[in-house]
């Protein structure tokens, strides 16, 4: 019977270790996700701005 139940126990752990690197893992992956969001943004913003002064300066912006 001890021997049923150190198996089982020595499975928990490593089931919850498995699902902690997943936890970490995933965390990670969404954090660059979310920083390649930011910069795709601010990349984004940059470019529409210089679309507006291009604009202004043809006199095309109403």
């Amino acid at each position: 019977m001890s021997d049923i139940l150190d198996a089982i126990l020595e499975r928990g752990d490593l089931a919850h270790l498995a699902l902690f690197l997943w936890a970490c893992v995933a965390t990670a992956q969404a954090h660059l996700a979310m920083r390649e969001v930011s910069e795709a943004t601010r990349r984004l913003d940059a470019f529409v701005r210089e679309l507006a002064r291009f604009n202004r300066r043809c006199g095309s912006d109403p």
